[in-house]
């Protein structure tokens, strides 16, 4: 009979934790909200709303739209969130659909070449992309491909982790069995990676999806490397360009700040089922 209280105060105890874990987390996030309808006057007086007479003594009425007007008026803010979201989409779907293909193939095809092709994809993993570049800018130079949204997403269409993600997903969720019954009913290799392969691993397709989609939608260094022009640069760098030399509006910029990141967190919100199956479809061993 003991046991039963102590078993409920630890999860009590656990439940805690998590509670406090997520009011550090939200913190941030609320101070960020509060900001895009303050003055900026208001930013040094008040943390999060400013203090006056009102109801939960707030000043409701020094609260403003103001930067969101300004935001969407002169900023060309919409056309660099259209840019984002080309860029975040499209890459996405490619990259999710590419790196399945490359992830089958190591997975379920034997071929000479195919260790030494996984091993390389494995170094591949841990170098670092900053490293990364230099020689990329040379090639996109070579190319012509500078300036342009395809110097943007060819180079991320084939990613080291994603190709390894689905060959293990691939390894521990398509029955060698199912993909030998399909060739004797006569569907050849991309009809059993289409209708076969690939309903298997929609978990891991949605994840790496969602993730390609975010690290494109925050990409911050490449775009500013590789495109020139202000009409296609995407929403992140757009919001780094509010920033003045002599003045800071910190209210234009954490509205900017905001209008960045309710999109990924209504998909994010939208998606954490299939985030969270997919990063765990991969995880048997094989």
């Amino acid at each position: 009979m003991s046991e039963a209280p102590k078993h409920d105060r630890t999860h009590w105890g656990v439940y805690m934790l998590l509670l406090l874990g997520a009011a550090l987390t939200l913190v941030p996030f609320l101070w960020l909200v509060c900001g895009a309808f303050k003055r900026n006057e208001d930013f040094f007086t008040s943390t999060f709303l400013p203090r006056g007479e009102g109801f939960l003594g707030i000043a409701w009425s020094k609260l403003t739209l103001d930067n969101f007007r300004t935001l969407l008026d002169s900023s060309g803010i919409l056309r660099s969130m259209l840019n984002s979201v080309f860029l975040s989409s499209v890459t996405a779907v490619l990259a999710t659909l590419v790196c399945a293909a490359a992830g089958f193939a190591l997975a379920k095809h034997e071929f000479r070449g195919r260790r030494l092709i996984t091993a390389i994809v494995l170094v591949a993993v841990i170098v670092p992309p900053t490293l990364l570049l230099a020689p990329g800018y040379q090639l996109l130079f070579k190319l012509d491909m500078l300036n342009s949204f395809s110097g943007l997403v060819i180079p991320a269409l084939a990613p080291a982790f994603g190709v390894y993600l689905f060959r293990q997903a691939a390894s521990s969720s398509v029955p060698n069995e199912l993909i030998e019954a399909a060739r004797i009913d006569g569907c050849g290799e991309l009809r059993v990676f289409f209708t076969v392969a690939m309903p298997l691993l929609r978990p891991m397709a949605g994840a790496f999806m969602l993730i390609t989609f975010l690290g494109v939608w925050n990409n911050f260094i490449n775009p500013q490397i590789v495109l020139q022009s202000e009409s296609k640069l995407p929403l992140a760098v757009a919001v780094s360009q509010l920033r003045g030399v002599y003045y800071q509006d910190y209210g234009l910029q954490i509205a900017g700040t905001l209008a960045s990141v309710v999109p990924v967190l209504a998909l994010f919100l939208l998606l954490q089922r299939e985030f969270i199956s997919g990063l765990t479809s991969g995880a048997v061993k094989e």
